[in-house]
């Protein structure tokens, strides 16, 4: 009975585990503007889908950008607005040197 019990509870176990690698990023267009910019400043960085075949990164500052970026802001579509300022995407700066 023993035996039985273990292999319940490691089924469970892997089943729970492989769930959680399913899951998927946050949808931008499922949530409200609230929602969708809460997130961000919550979390500080999210990966989050635009659309069925669109993500991009999402940070609330540059703290969250390497040193050799910049912080550019950025708008996203949502449930209630087609143009929700959600944060800011880190963009490499490009330097221009003259000779």
């Amino acid at each position: 009975m023993r035996t039985n019990s273990l292999l319940i509870l490691s089924v469970l176990i892997a089943f729970q585990s492989s769930s959680a690698l399913a899951q998927g990023r946050p949808d931008s267009t499922a949530m409200t503007c609230a929602q969708a910019a809460g997130l961000v400043k919550a979390r500080g960085a999210v990966v989050m889908s635009t659309g069925p075949t669109t993500y991009d990164r999402y940070v609330s500052n540059r703290g969250f950008c390497t040193q050799t970026e910049i912080t550019v802001p950025d708008w996203v579509a949502t449930r209630d607005s087609n143009a929700c300022f959600v944060g800011y995407r880190c963009k490499e700066t490009t330097r221009s040197y003259r000779d």
